[in-house]
Protein backbone atom coordinates (compact mmCIF):
# COMPACT_ATOMS: atom_id res chain seq x y z
CA UNK A 1 0.00 0.00 0.00
CA UNK A 2 3.26 2.59 0.78
CA UNK A 3 4.47 1.51 -2.55
CA UNK A 4 1.11 2.86 -4.34
CA UNK A 5 0.52 5.92 -2.26
CA UNK A 6 4.10 7.06 -3.22
CA UNK A 7 3.47 6.30 -6.73
CA UNK A 8 0.94 8.43 -6.63
CA UNK A 9 2.31 11.13 -4.93
CA UNK A 10 5.12 10.75 -7.72
CA UNK A 11 2.96 11.06 -10.37
CA UNK A 12 1.35 14.28 -8.98
CA UNK A 13 4.42 16.01 -8.58
CA UNK A 14 5.53 15.00 -12.46
CA UNK A 15 2.03 16.41 -13.02
CA UNK A 16 2.35 19.20 -11.45
CA UNK A 17 5.56 20.74 -12.95
CA UNK A 18 4.02 20.66 -16.36
CA UNK A 19 6.68 20.63 -19.04
CA UNK A 20 9.80 20.59 -16.40
CA UNK A 21 11.25 23.19 -14.60
CA UNK A 22 13.32 24.36 -16.97
CA UNK A 23 10.14 25.54 -19.23
CA UNK A 24 8.84 27.10 -16.03
CA UNK A 25 11.61 29.48 -15.41
CA UNK A 26 11.60 30.51 -19.28
CA UNK A 27 7.74 31.26 -18.35
CA UNK A 28 9.01 33.40 -15.38
CA UNK A 29 11.72 35.35 -17.52
CA UNK A 30 8.79 36.85 -19.85
CA UNK A 31 7.44 37.95 -16.51
CA UNK A 32 4.03 35.92 -16.20
CA UNK A 33 3.04 32.60 -14.16
CA UNK A 34 2.43 29.43 -14.78
CA UNK A 35 -1.23 27.83 -15.18
CA UNK A 36 -1.39 26.47 -11.50
CA UNK A 37 -0.01 29.44 -9.92
CA UNK A 38 -2.49 31.50 -11.94
CA UNK A 39 -5.23 29.42 -10.33
CA UNK A 40 -4.24 29.56 -7.15
CA UNK A 41 -4.52 32.97 -7.01
CA UNK A 42 -7.73 33.50 -8.31
CA UNK A 43 -9.37 31.26 -6.38
CA UNK A 44 -9.43 31.12 -2.76
CA UNK A 45 -6.42 29.50 -1.35
CA UNK A 46 -7.12 25.63 -0.69
CA UNK A 47 -9.93 25.32 -2.72
CA UNK A 48 -9.02 24.01 -5.65
CA UNK A 49 -10.00 20.56 -6.99
CA UNK A 50 -7.98 19.19 -10.26
CA UNK A 51 -9.49 16.93 -13.02
CA UNK A 52 -7.66 15.29 -15.74
CA UNK A 53 -4.36 15.63 -13.97
CA UNK A 54 -2.88 12.50 -15.67
CA UNK A 55 -4.51 13.09 -18.73
CA UNK A 56 -2.17 12.50 -21.76
CA UNK A 57 -3.03 12.76 -25.87
CA UNK A 58 -3.31 9.58 -28.12
CA UNK A 59 -1.83 11.11 -31.08
CA UNK A 60 0.81 8.93 -32.60
CA UNK A 61 1.78 10.78 -35.50
CA UNK A 62 5.18 12.45 -36.57
CA UNK A 63 6.67 10.90 -33.36
CA UNK A 64 4.11 12.16 -30.83
CA UNK A 65 3.93 8.94 -28.94
CA UNK A 66 6.89 9.63 -27.79
CA UNK A 67 6.37 12.64 -25.99
CA UNK A 68 3.72 12.36 -23.45
CA UNK A 69 3.12 14.96 -20.92
CA UNK A 70 0.73 14.29 -18.30
CA UNK A 71 -2.10 17.02 -18.24
CA UNK A 72 -1.36 17.46 -22.17
CA UNK A 73 -1.39 20.97 -21.74
CA UNK A 74 -4.23 22.43 -19.77
CA UNK A 75 -4.81 22.60 -15.93
CA UNK A 76 -8.77 22.31 -15.04
CA UNK A 77 -10.79 21.98 -12.05
CA UNK A 78 -13.32 24.00 -10.21
CA UNK A 79 -12.76 26.03 -6.90
CA UNK A 80 -14.41 28.71 -4.79
CA UNK A 81 -14.56 32.26 -4.94
CA UNK A 82 -15.22 33.99 -1.45
CA UNK A 83 -16.80 30.77 -1.05
CA UNK A 84 -18.80 30.64 -4.24
CA UNK A 85 -18.48 28.05 -6.71
CA UNK A 86 -16.10 28.23 -10.06
CA UNK A 87 -15.01 26.44 -12.38
CA UNK A 88 -12.28 27.07 -14.35
CA UNK A 89 -9.41 25.87 -17.28
CA UNK A 90 -5.85 27.67 -17.37
CA UNK A 91 -3.67 26.33 -20.71
CA UNK A 92 -0.32 25.18 -19.55
CA UNK A 93 2.50 27.15 -21.60
CA UNK A 94 5.20 24.98 -20.39
CA UNK A 95 3.34 21.42 -22.03
CA UNK A 96 3.70 21.64 -26.13
CA UNK A 97 2.98 25.73 -25.97
CA UNK A 98 -0.35 25.39 -24.28
CA UNK A 99 -1.58 23.47 -27.65
CA UNK A 100 -4.87 22.05 -27.91
CA UNK A 101 -5.36 18.69 -28.81
CA UNK A 102 -8.29 16.19 -28.72
CA UNK A 103 -7.39 15.02 -24.88
CA UNK A 104 -7.19 18.78 -23.90
CA UNK A 105 -10.27 19.46 -25.56
CA UNK A 106 -12.56 16.93 -23.85
CA UNK A 107 -10.67 18.13 -20.46
CA UNK A 108 -11.99 21.90 -21.16
CA UNK A 109 -15.31 20.11 -22.37
CA UNK A 110 -15.73 18.25 -18.98
CA UNK A 111 -15.67 21.35 -16.95
CA UNK A 112 -18.07 23.49 -19.22
CA UNK A 113 -20.68 20.68 -18.92
CA UNK A 114 -19.99 20.75 -15.07
CA UNK A 115 -20.51 24.32 -14.58
CA UNK A 116 -23.74 24.50 -16.83
CA UNK A 117 -25.15 21.56 -14.70
CA UNK A 118 -23.89 23.05 -11.70
CA UNK A 119 -24.71 26.53 -12.80
CA UNK A 120 -21.85 28.32 -11.72
CA UNK A 121 -19.61 30.81 -13.74
CA UNK A 122 -16.66 29.42 -15.66
CA UNK A 123 -12.89 30.90 -16.05
CA UNK A 124 -10.78 30.16 -18.84
CA UNK A 125 -7.26 31.46 -18.94
CA UNK A 126 -5.37 31.53 -22.11
CA UNK A 127 -1.83 31.25 -22.75
CA UNK A 128 -1.65 28.79 -25.88
CA UNK A 129 0.09 28.87 -29.47
CA UNK A 130 -2.91 27.38 -31.13
CA UNK A 131 -4.51 23.71 -32.74
CA UNK A 132 -2.04 21.12 -32.25
CA UNK A 133 -0.82 20.85 -35.62
CA UNK A 134 0.20 17.05 -35.78
CA UNK A 135 -3.54 16.25 -34.59
CA UNK A 136 -5.22 17.75 -37.75
CA UNK A 137 -8.52 17.61 -37.52
CA UNK A 138 -8.89 16.19 -34.29
CA UNK A 139 -7.90 19.31 -32.78
CA UNK A 140 -10.40 21.33 -34.94
CA UNK A 141 -13.38 19.02 -33.98
CA UNK A 142 -12.03 19.92 -30.15
CA UNK A 143 -11.98 23.41 -30.97
CA UNK A 144 -16.04 23.23 -32.33
CA UNK A 145 -17.29 21.04 -29.60
CA UNK A 146 -16.02 24.13 -26.99
CA UNK A 147 -17.52 26.59 -29.27
CA UNK A 148 -20.99 24.85 -29.16
CA UNK A 149 -20.58 24.81 -25.12
CA UNK A 150 -19.98 28.52 -25.34
CA UNK A 151 -22.99 28.93 -27.09
CA UNK A 152 -25.45 26.73 -25.18
CA UNK A 153 -23.91 28.60 -21.84
CA UNK A 154 -23.78 32.17 -22.78
CA UNK A 155 -26.82 33.69 -20.86
CA UNK A 156 -27.21 30.67 -18.37
CA UNK A 157 -23.71 31.12 -16.61
CA UNK A 158 -21.71 34.15 -16.61
CA UNK A 159 -18.25 33.46 -18.59
CA UNK A 160 -14.93 35.09 -18.25
CA UNK A 161 -11.67 34.58 -20.54
CA UNK A 162 -8.07 36.00 -19.31
CA UNK A 163 -5.69 36.26 -22.08
CA UNK A 164 -2.31 35.99 -20.55
CA UNK A 165 -0.36 34.85 -23.14
CA UNK A 166 -0.79 33.83 -27.20
CA UNK A 167 -4.05 33.27 -28.10
CA UNK A 168 -4.48 32.95 -32.13
CA UNK A 169 -5.83 31.24 -34.61
CA UNK A 170 -8.83 29.06 -33.14
CA UNK A 171 -8.07 29.82 -29.87
CA UNK A 172 -9.39 32.97 -29.94
CA UNK A 173 -13.19 32.04 -30.75
CA UNK A 174 -13.66 30.30 -27.78
CA UNK A 175 -13.01 33.95 -25.78
CA UNK A 176 -14.66 36.08 -28.33
CA UNK A 177 -18.29 34.19 -27.66
CA UNK A 178 -17.68 34.19 -23.40
CA UNK A 179 -19.05 37.47 -21.46
CA UNK A 180 -16.21 39.29 -20.66
CA UNK A 181 -12.32 39.25 -22.01
CA UNK A 182 -9.50 40.73 -19.96
CA UNK A 183 -5.84 41.20 -21.26
CA UNK A 184 -2.39 41.65 -19.79
CA UNK A 185 -0.35 44.82 -21.35
CA UNK A 186 3.13 43.75 -22.96
CA UNK A 187 2.65 40.22 -22.53
CA UNK A 188 -0.74 39.20 -24.32
CA UNK A 189 -2.23 38.95 -27.64
CA UNK A 190 -5.12 37.50 -29.66
CA UNK A 191 -5.14 37.72 -33.65
CA UNK A 192 -7.10 34.96 -36.14
CA UNK A 193 -3.65 35.33 -38.31
CA UNK A 194 -0.30 35.85 -37.08
CA UNK A 195 2.56 38.69 -38.27
CA UNK A 196 3.86 36.30 -40.73
CA UNK A 197 0.21 35.50 -42.49
CA UNK A 198 -0.36 39.34 -42.38
CA UNK A 199 3.30 39.56 -43.92
CA UNK A 200 2.71 37.25 -46.63
CA UNK A 201 -0.85 37.81 -47.94
CA UNK A 202 -1.27 41.21 -47.31
CA UNK A 203 2.50 42.50 -47.70
CA UNK A 204 1.77 44.66 -44.10
CA UNK A 205 5.06 44.40 -41.64
CA UNK A 206 3.38 43.84 -38.15
CA UNK A 207 4.48 42.91 -34.79
CA UNK A 208 2.20 40.83 -32.73
CA UNK A 209 1.26 43.75 -30.29
CA UNK A 210 0.68 45.93 -32.96
CA UNK A 211 -1.47 43.38 -34.68
CA UNK A 212 -3.50 42.04 -31.34
CA UNK A 213 -1.58 43.73 -28.28
CA UNK A 214 -3.95 44.76 -25.19
CA UNK A 215 -4.38 48.17 -26.51
CA UNK A 216 -5.22 47.09 -29.56
CA UNK A 217 -8.14 44.96 -27.97
CA UNK A 218 -9.17 47.48 -25.51
CA UNK A 219 -9.27 50.92 -27.74
CA UNK A 220 -9.79 50.11 -31.52
CA UNK A 221 -11.21 47.12 -31.88
CA UNK A 222 -13.05 46.31 -28.39
CA UNK A 223 -12.81 42.94 -28.23
CA UNK A 224 -11.51 43.16 -24.71
CA UNK A 225 -13.10 44.54 -21.64
CA UNK A 226 -10.03 45.87 -19.48
CA UNK A 227 -6.31 45.23 -19.36
CA UNK A 228 -4.17 45.07 -16.33
CA UNK A 229 -0.42 45.60 -16.06
CA UNK A 230 0.82 41.75 -15.17
CA UNK A 231 -0.60 38.13 -14.27
CA UNK A 232 -1.50 39.43 -10.58
CA UNK A 233 -3.44 42.44 -11.10
CA UNK A 234 -5.50 40.94 -13.55
CA UNK A 235 -6.48 37.76 -11.79
CA UNK A 236 -7.66 40.21 -8.62
CA UNK A 237 -9.39 42.24 -10.62
CA UNK A 238 -11.08 39.03 -12.19
CA UNK A 239 -11.87 37.99 -8.37
CA UNK A 240 -13.59 41.57 -7.89
CA UNK A 241 -15.81 40.99 -11.01
CA UNK A 242 -17.23 37.38 -10.13
CA UNK A 243 -17.71 38.76 -6.94
CA UNK A 244 -20.26 41.39 -8.57
CA UNK A 245 -22.22 38.58 -10.53
CA UNK A 246 -24.83 35.74 -9.95
CA UNK A 247 -24.12 32.08 -9.92
CA UNK A 248 -26.35 31.78 -13.19
CA UNK A 249 -29.42 33.18 -14.79
CA UNK A 250 -31.63 31.70 -12.27
CA UNK A 251 -29.27 32.05 -8.77
CA UNK A 252 -30.40 35.61 -6.89
CA UNK A 253 -28.30 38.89 -7.14
CA UNK A 254 -24.87 38.54 -4.92
CA UNK A 255 -25.39 40.53 -1.89
CA UNK A 256 -22.92 41.70 0.89
CA UNK A 257 -23.71 43.76 4.37
CA UNK A 258 -23.97 47.76 3.61
CA UNK A 259 -22.97 50.03 6.29
CA UNK A 260 -23.05 53.59 4.02
CA UNK A 261 -26.73 55.36 4.03
CA UNK A 262 -28.87 55.85 1.40
CA UNK A 263 -30.19 58.44 3.30
CA UNK A 264 -27.65 60.89 3.54
CA UNK A 265 -27.68 64.13 1.67
CA UNK A 266 -25.31 64.58 -1.21
CA UNK A 267 -24.84 68.67 -1.69
CA UNK A 268 -22.25 68.39 -4.08
CA UNK A 269 -24.36 66.92 -6.79
CA UNK A 270 -26.66 69.96 -6.76
CA UNK A 271 -24.09 71.77 -8.52
CA UNK A 272 -22.38 69.22 -10.60
CA UNK A 273 -24.28 70.34 -13.75
CA UNK A 274 -22.64 73.63 -14.92
CA UNK A 275 -24.94 76.83 -15.45
CA UNK A 276 -23.29 76.58 -19.18
CA UNK A 277 -25.09 73.83 -21.03
CA UNK A 278 -22.20 73.79 -23.79
CA UNK A 279 -20.14 72.88 -20.67
CA UNK A 280 -19.44 69.56 -19.49
CA UNK A 281 -18.85 67.75 -16.21
CA UNK A 282 -17.12 64.00 -15.61
CA UNK A 283 -20.71 61.41 -14.93
CA UNK A 284 -18.65 59.43 -13.16
CA UNK A 285 -18.42 61.71 -10.36
CA UNK A 286 -22.35 60.99 -10.23
CA UNK A 287 -21.51 57.03 -10.65
CA UNK A 288 -19.35 57.37 -7.53
CA UNK A 289 -21.68 59.24 -5.06
CA UNK A 290 -24.50 56.64 -6.10
CA UNK A 291 -22.83 53.27 -6.01
CA UNK A 292 -21.56 51.98 -2.36
CA UNK A 293 -18.42 53.42 -1.25
CA UNK A 294 -17.31 54.62 -4.28
CA UNK A 295 -16.88 51.06 -5.39
CA UNK A 296 -17.30 50.74 -9.53
CA UNK A 297 -16.05 48.57 -11.79
CA UNK A 298 -16.06 49.66 -14.97
CA UNK A 299 -16.38 47.83 -18.14
CA UNK A 300 -14.36 48.38 -21.58
CA UNK A 301 -13.11 51.98 -19.92
CA UNK A 302 -10.97 52.87 -22.73
CA UNK A 303 -13.27 52.19 -25.35
CA UNK A 304 -16.19 54.42 -26.94
CA UNK A 305 -15.43 56.50 -23.85
CA UNK A 306 -18.32 58.97 -24.71
CA UNK A 307 -20.62 56.35 -22.82
CA UNK A 308 -19.87 54.79 -19.49
CA UNK A 309 -20.71 51.12 -18.39
CA UNK A 310 -19.96 48.73 -15.49
CA UNK A 311 -20.89 47.29 -12.31
CA UNK A 312 -21.78 48.77 -8.62
CA UNK A 313 -23.88 47.92 -5.57
CA UNK A 314 -26.36 50.01 -3.85
CA UNK A 315 -27.11 48.57 -0.52
CA UNK A 316 -25.02 45.87 -0.85
CA UNK A 317 -26.56 44.34 -4.36
CA UNK A 318 -25.62 44.55 -7.31
CA UNK A 319 -26.46 46.93 -10.19
CA UNK A 320 -25.08 47.63 -13.99
CA UNK A 321 -24.60 51.26 -14.61
CA UNK A 322 -24.79 52.84 -17.72
CA UNK A 323 -24.06 56.81 -18.17
CA UNK A 324 -23.81 59.08 -21.27
CA UNK A 325 -20.06 60.80 -20.72
CA UNK A 326 -20.21 64.86 -21.26
CA UNK A 327 -16.87 65.06 -20.80
CA UNK A 328 -16.26 63.11 -24.60
CA UNK A 329 -18.10 64.09 -27.56
CA UNK A 330 -20.42 65.50 -25.37
CA UNK A 331 -21.88 62.45 -24.08
CA UNK A 332 -23.08 61.80 -28.47
CA UNK A 333 -24.25 58.78 -29.04
CA UNK A 334 -22.02 56.68 -32.02
CA UNK A 335 -21.43 53.42 -33.00
CA UNK A 336 -18.96 51.91 -30.84
CA UNK A 337 -20.92 53.72 -27.49
CA UNK A 338 -24.31 51.96 -28.78
CA UNK A 339 -22.61 48.74 -29.31
CA UNK A 340 -21.09 48.66 -26.20
CA UNK A 341 -23.86 49.65 -24.31
CA UNK A 342 -26.05 47.27 -25.80
CA UNK A 343 -23.69 44.45 -25.24
CA UNK A 344 -23.95 45.62 -21.40
CA UNK A 345 -27.77 45.85 -21.01
CA UNK A 346 -28.21 42.37 -22.42
CA UNK A 347 -25.66 40.89 -20.49
CA UNK A 348 -27.65 42.73 -17.63
CA UNK A 349 -30.38 41.60 -18.53
CA UNK A 350 -29.57 38.07 -19.16
CA UNK A 351 -28.37 38.00 -15.40
CA UNK A 352 -31.38 39.83 -13.67
CA UNK A 353 -28.69 42.28 -13.04
CA UNK A 354 -31.34 45.78 -12.81
CA UNK A 355 -29.92 48.72 -15.16
CA UNK A 356 -29.04 52.58 -13.84
CA UNK A 357 -29.29 55.33 -16.64
CA UNK A 358 -27.61 58.18 -16.41
CA UNK A 359 -28.60 60.32 -19.80
CA UNK A 360 -27.32 63.51 -20.71
CA UNK A 361 -27.03 62.69 -24.61
CA UNK A 362 -27.19 65.48 -27.07
CA UNK A 363 -28.33 63.33 -29.87
CA UNK A 364 -26.55 60.67 -32.48
CA UNK A 365 -23.05 61.53 -33.99
CA UNK A 366 -23.67 62.88 -37.57
CA UNK A 367 -21.38 62.56 -40.68
CA UNK A 368 -20.81 60.51 -43.48
CA UNK A 369 -18.19 58.35 -41.33
CA UNK A 370 -21.34 57.05 -39.36
CA UNK A 371 -23.99 56.96 -41.64
CA UNK A 372 -21.49 54.61 -43.80
CA UNK A 373 -20.36 53.06 -40.65
CA UNK A 374 -23.69 51.71 -40.27
CA UNK A 375 -25.16 53.73 -37.14
CA UNK A 376 -28.51 53.30 -38.18
CA UNK A 377 -28.13 49.69 -37.36
CA UNK A 378 -25.50 50.03 -33.99
CA UNK A 379 -27.64 52.51 -32.58
CA UNK A 380 -30.69 50.06 -32.86
CA UNK A 381 -28.75 47.67 -30.84
CA UNK A 382 -29.14 50.31 -28.11
CA UNK A 383 -32.29 50.64 -28.41
CA UNK A 384 -33.16 46.94 -29.59
CA UNK A 385 -31.07 46.13 -25.88
CA UNK A 386 -33.22 48.61 -23.23
CA UNK A 387 -36.75 47.68 -25.43
CA UNK A 388 -36.05 43.61 -24.43
CA UNK A 389 -34.62 43.71 -21.43
CA UNK A 390 -37.21 42.96 -18.33
CA UNK A 391 -35.16 43.67 -15.59
CA UNK A 392 -35.99 46.86 -13.40
CA UNK A 393 -34.93 49.64 -15.41
CA UNK A 394 -34.17 53.19 -13.32
CA UNK A 395 -33.22 56.03 -15.46
CA UNK A 396 -32.29 59.46 -14.43
CA UNK A 397 -31.58 62.50 -17.12
CA UNK A 398 -29.34 64.90 -15.46
CA UNK A 399 -29.12 67.54 -18.81
CA UNK A 400 -29.57 67.20 -22.33
CA UNK A 401 -31.71 64.74 -23.55
CA UNK A 402 -32.63 65.13 -27.64
CA UNK A 403 -34.32 63.68 -30.38
CA UNK A 404 -34.19 59.86 -30.51
CA UNK A 405 -31.31 59.21 -28.58
CA UNK A 406 -33.53 60.72 -25.57
CA UNK A 407 -36.06 57.63 -26.70
CA UNK A 408 -32.99 55.16 -26.95
CA UNK A 409 -31.28 55.91 -23.01
CA UNK A 410 -34.02 54.21 -21.65
CA UNK A 411 -36.77 56.47 -22.05
CA UNK A 412 -40.64 55.65 -20.18
CA UNK A 413 -41.37 54.39 -23.44
CA UNK A 414 -39.11 50.96 -23.81
CA UNK A 415 -40.61 49.97 -20.57
CA UNK A 416 -38.61 52.48 -17.75
CA UNK A 417 -40.01 51.43 -14.94
CA UNK A 418 -38.68 54.64 -12.46
CA UNK A 419 -37.43 57.70 -15.10
CA UNK A 420 -36.44 60.54 -12.85
CA UNK A 421 -35.22 63.73 -13.90
CA UNK A 422 -32.96 66.71 -12.20
CA UNK A 423 -34.20 70.38 -12.95
CA UNK A 424 -31.59 70.41 -14.87
CA UNK A 425 -32.89 68.35 -17.27
CA UNK A 426 -33.28 69.30 -20.93
CA UNK A 427 -35.66 67.04 -23.20
CA UNK A 428 -36.55 68.25 -26.97
CA UNK A 429 -36.31 67.08 -29.96
CA UNK A 430 -33.37 69.23 -30.50
CA UNK A 431 -31.41 72.25 -29.01
CA UNK A 432 -33.41 75.62 -29.04
CA UNK A 433 -30.89 76.98 -31.40
CA UNK A 434 -31.52 74.62 -34.30
CA UNK A 435 -35.42 74.07 -33.23
CA UNK A 436 -35.72 78.06 -33.65
CA UNK A 437 -33.96 78.46 -36.92
CA UNK A 438 -36.67 76.10 -38.55
CA UNK A 439 -39.42 77.12 -37.33
CA UNK A 440 -39.11 80.83 -37.30
CA UNK A 441 -36.65 80.43 -40.54
CA UNK A 442 -38.92 83.67 -41.73
CA UNK A 443 -37.29 85.88 -38.95
CA UNK A 444 -33.67 84.28 -39.42
CA UNK A 445 -32.17 87.72 -40.18
CA UNK A 446 -34.05 89.52 -37.69
CA UNK A 447 -31.82 88.84 -34.44
CA UNK A 448 -34.30 90.22 -31.69
CA UNK A 449 -37.13 88.36 -32.73
CA UNK A 450 -34.71 84.85 -32.91
CA UNK A 451 -33.59 85.41 -29.73
CA UNK A 452 -37.20 85.96 -27.92
CA UNK A 453 -38.27 82.80 -29.73
CA UNK A 454 -35.39 80.82 -28.64
CA UNK A 455 -36.58 82.49 -25.01
CA UNK A 456 -39.50 80.90 -25.42
CA UNK A 457 -38.21 77.59 -26.77
CA UNK A 458 -36.06 77.36 -24.12
CA UNK A 459 -38.76 78.29 -21.20
CA UNK A 460 -41.66 75.91 -22.78
CA UNK A 461 -39.40 72.53 -24.00
CA UNK A 462 -35.83 72.58 -22.61
CA UNK A 463 -37.34 71.62 -19.06
CA UNK A 464 -38.18 68.19 -17.25
CA UNK A 465 -41.82 69.36 -16.97
CA UNK A 466 -43.00 69.12 -20.34
CA UNK A 467 -42.12 65.81 -20.23
CA UNK A 468 -43.75 65.36 -16.40
CA UNK A 469 -46.68 66.99 -17.71
CA UNK A 470 -47.02 63.97 -19.86
CA UNK A 471 -46.03 61.27 -17.15
CA UNK A 472 -42.85 60.60 -19.26
CA UNK A 473 -40.89 61.43 -16.23
CA UNK A 474 -42.06 59.89 -12.90
CA UNK A 475 -40.68 62.54 -11.13
CA UNK A 476 -38.63 65.58 -10.97
CA UNK A 477 -36.33 65.31 -8.22
CA UNK A 478 -33.31 67.33 -6.28
CA UNK A 479 -29.64 65.82 -7.73
CA UNK A 480 -28.63 65.14 -3.76
CA UNK A 481 -31.61 62.71 -3.32
CA UNK A 482 -30.34 60.54 -6.33
CA UNK A 483 -28.83 58.05 -4.36
CA UNK A 484 -31.80 57.55 -1.93
CA UNK A 485 -34.35 57.57 -4.56
CA UNK A 486 -32.46 54.72 -6.62
CA UNK A 487 -32.17 52.85 -3.60
CA UNK A 488 -35.24 52.96 -2.76
CA UNK A 489 -36.58 52.38 -6.90
CA UNK A 490 -34.60 48.97 -6.57
CA UNK A 491 -35.96 48.12 -3.72
CA UNK A 492 -39.68 48.52 -4.30
CA UNK A 493 -38.69 46.77 -8.11
CA UNK A 494 -36.90 43.65 -6.35
CA UNK A 495 -40.08 41.19 -7.55
CA UNK A 496 -40.83 42.64 -10.74
CA UNK A 497 -42.21 40.63 -12.85
CA UNK A 498 -42.22 41.31 -16.81
CA UNK A 499 -41.79 38.76 -19.10
CA UNK A 500 -41.68 39.25 -23.89
CA UNK A 501 -43.96 37.01 -26.00
CA UNK A 502 -42.35 33.53 -26.58
CA UNK A 503 -40.24 33.35 -29.26
CA UNK A 504 -37.36 30.71 -30.04
CA UNK A 505 -35.01 33.82 -30.21
CA UNK A 506 -35.15 37.61 -31.26
CA UNK A 507 -33.38 38.63 -34.40
CA UNK A 508 -31.52 41.41 -32.92
CA UNK A 509 -30.05 44.00 -35.67
CA UNK A 510 -26.23 42.73 -36.12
Amino acid sequence: MKDILEELERRREVARKGGGQARIDAQHKRGKLTARERIDLILDEGSFEEFGMFVEHRSSDFGMEKSRIAGDGVVTGWGTVNGRTVFVFAKDFTVFGGSLSEAHAEKIIKVQDMALKNRAPIIGIYDAGGARIQEGVAALGGYAEVFQRNVLASGVIPQISVIMGPCAGGDVYSPAMTDFIFMVRDTSYMFVTGPDVVKTVTNETVTAEELGGASVHTTKSSIADGAYDNDVEALLQVRRLIDLLPQSNTSPLPEIDCHQSVTEIDASLDTLVPANANKPYDIKELILKTVDESDFFEIQASFAKNIVCGFGRIEGSTVGFVANQPMVLAGVLDSDASRKAARFVRFCDCFNIPVVTFVDVPGFLPGTAQEYGGLIKHGAKLLFAYAEATVPKLTVITRKAFGGAYDVMASKHLRGDLNYAWPTAQIAVMGAKGAVEIIFRKDINDAAKIAAHTKMYEDRFLSPFAAAERGYIDEVIMPHSTRRRLARGLKMLRNKDLSNPWKKHDNIPL
